[in-house]
């Protein structure tokens, strides 16, 4: 079934509520015309797209959709936890749960370039997906996309999209792309009508190999807790000060390096975190936002009280260009 890749001229902007409304309806329809009583199986990362798609499409087909979510170690904190609680708990999908944490990260030790932690972790979130969708692969017709419409524009509609851009030959399903002529604003607000909380609709664009990008250098297993329980730090009280849909994107970012602390009356060898946040429209560049010095201290006494590991905080000022948005 071919579906469209040019949005109607005549297909106006979702709103509203109601506007989303006709659209899930519609979009209820269309996929129970497609899929009738087959088996749908969507990756499901927790990002806005999937979590979408997979919301619609148990509203269609409920238990007929099999979504799998791989942990792979990287994720912010609660990112998984949420994940389960949402789809499991409350939507009661039909859902799989990989927690592949040891898998990516045993691969990724001692690997310090960048380019290369991303191709391992994009791999083998392939390879985890792959042994996954082998095993229900006789039961299974359809494979549900988040891909969007901004996807299909910078591609000419050709892009492979990284959820399923490596699956095998063999492993040959037909899609199922319920919101592939929507932009990104319209997801949010379709997201909502169907239910899905605030802070999954309203979610930061987060990169695929997710916090990888963010320990730089070498991934070690500590140093990775302490730049999630910093990350957390610093959503928190963004979200306390009412920034949280203010600021484009915010997160922390802990180097491969140490620097000189003294904790207690003792010389501290620890590592810096360094607090990235960007306001940007379209991500080609981006500005820094002055935020309250207030704020920017307390977020520094709470991570360098509650974080064990980190002995300073930096707050980088670099707009884009020069600097990306991500470290590495």
């Amino acid at each position: 079934m071919d579906l469209p890749n040019k949005r109607p001229d005549d297909m106006a902007r979702i709103t509203t509520p109601e506007l989303a409304q006709a659209f899930i309806d519609e979009q209820v329809e269309a996929v129970r015309a497609q899929v009738g009583d087959k088996k749908v199986l969507l990756a499901l990362s927790g990002g806005v797209d999937s979590s979408v798609v997979a919301a619609l499409l148990i509203k269609a087909i409920g238990k007929q959709l099999i979504c799998v979510h791989v942990n792979h170690g990287l994720m912010r904190a609660g990112e998984s936890e949420q994940v389960i609680d949402v789809f499991r708990n409350q939507m009661d999908a039909n859902l799989v749960y990989v927690d592949a944490t040891d898998r990516f990260l045993d691969l990724l030790a001692g690997v310090a370039e960048p380019e290369r932690k991303r191709k391992i972790i994009g791999a083998e979130f392939i390879r985890v997906f792959e042994e996954e969708a082998r095993k229900v692969a006789d039961d299974v017709d359809f494979l549900a996309q988040g891909t969007i419409y901004p996807d299909i524009v910078e591609s000419d509609g050709v892009k492979a999209h990284h959820n399923v851009g490596g699956l095998p030959d063999d492993l040959q399903f037909e899609l199922v792309e319920p919101v592939r002529l929507l932009y990104k604003d319209e997801v949010r607000v379709v997201g909502r009508a169907l239910g899905l909380p605030e802070g999954m609709v309203e979610r930061q664009p987060f990169p695929g190999p997710g916090l990888g990008v963010r320990c730089l250098g070498a991934i070690t297993r500590d140093r990775l807790e302490a730049l999630r329980a910093a990350d957390a730090i610093l959503r928190e009280e963004f979200a306390e000060a009412g920034l949280a849909g203010k600021v484009w994107q915010y997160f922390v970012v802990v180097p491969d390096m140490r620097a000189t602390g003294v904790r207690d009356g003792k010389r501290a060898y620890d590592w810096p975190a360094i607090i990235r946040a960007v306001n940007t429209v379209d991500a080609m560049t981006a500005t820094v936002p002055e935020l309250d010095w207030a704020l920017l201290k307390r977020i520094t006494d709470r991570i360098l009280a509650e974080v064990p590991g980190i002995c300073r905080v930096t707050y980088d000022l670099t707009p884009k260009p020069v600097g990306t948005i991500e470290w590495e």
